[in-house]
């Protein structure tokens, strides 16, 4: 977790107890949640849109196929060659 060990954490969450209190903390704690799953739904939707965006493409579709064949095509050679 960003390279964070169990004393580091527990010196940032007792200044942050010093600095905004005990009644603040769950608050913060709770806001802090609250935007990070935010920050992932948005983050999943703008892959779901790309992903969406992509499969609708013709030109992809077609880059797809291509490349699938010349894959095959690798492996028909290296089981020749062997």
């Amino acid at each position: 977790m960003f390279g964070l060990g169990m004393p580091e954490l527990v010196v940032i969450l007792a200044i942050a107890f010093l600095i905004f209190g005990g009644k603040k903390m769950p608050e913060i704690g709770a806001g802090l949640g609250k935007a990070i799953a935010s920050f992932k739904k948005g983050l999943s939707d703008v892959e779901e849109t790309g992903t969406d965006i992509k499969k609708s493409l013709p030109i992809v579709n077609e880059v797809t196929d291509v490349k699938e064949k010349i894959d095959k095509v690798k492996n028909i050679a290296k089981v020749v060659n062997k």
